[in-house]
């Protein structure tokens, strides 16, 4: 029915927005330091007030660095939708922000200025959740798709990477769980507040 949906919009001239969110738990010796990518990013994001350009920017530089450690990825769940409204589209944004936001420990702003010594010096999380939300324009399949299979999330990173540099995104949203250095998450909270998560 969708697919007979998609059809007739299309016939009908009408843009096609798809909003998608991804939630990838991370565990091991890899997880701290995308958690230190994680809080650059933000940190960037914030200081350019949210810009969508930089905020792709960051979304490649995260993608990036995920695909160079899928040892470290442990499970994973997708959810999304199409639209054919663009209102209806940001209201379904909305929906999955304040949802990410409100995820246990969960945070979009970086940490400002600890002092090097004292970073070092607290306790180091092992297990790091990233919620990425996004929204394009059109269609991409590597995305619309069950992503419990590490090739094929390998193929989203590298899809949501091509989205940024065609031009295709029109919102991005980056949360990730601890999201201060020294929170711990641990096994049991990532099972409590992440229930979604299938193993990879």
């Amino acid at each position: 029915m969708a697919g007979w949906r998609d059809r007739v919009e299309k016939l009908r001239g009408r843009t096609r927005f798809v909003v998608l969110r991804v939630m990838l738990h991370l565990s091991g010796e890899d997880a701290p330091p995308q958690l230190g990518v994680f809080n650059r990013v933000a940190q960037s994001a914030i200081e350019a007030e949210g810009d969508l350009q930089v905020m792709g920017e960051g979304l490649v530089e995260i993608c990036e660095s995920l695909l160079r450690t899928p040892s470290s990825w442990q499970s994973v769940a997708n959810e999304g939708d199409v639209f054919w409204d663009e209102g209806e589209a940001s209201d379904y944004v909305n929906e999955l922000f304040t949802d990410s936001a409100q995820r246990y420990l969960s945070d979009t702003v970086a940490d400002n200025g600890d002092e090097e010594d004292e970073t070092l010096s607290l306790p180091i999380s092992r297990n790091v959740v990233l919620m990425l939300t996004v929204a394009y324009t059109g269609e991409m399949e590597s995305l619309e798709t069950d992503l419990s299979d590490i090739e094929v999330l390998e193929n989203a990173f590298k899809d949501l990477i091509n989205l940024h540099y065609n031009d295709r995104l029109r919102a991005i949203q980056i949360h990730f769980s601890p999201a201060h250095f020294g929170d711990e998450l641990t096994n049991d909270q990532v099972i409590e507040n992440f229930p979604e998560l299938v193993p990879l």
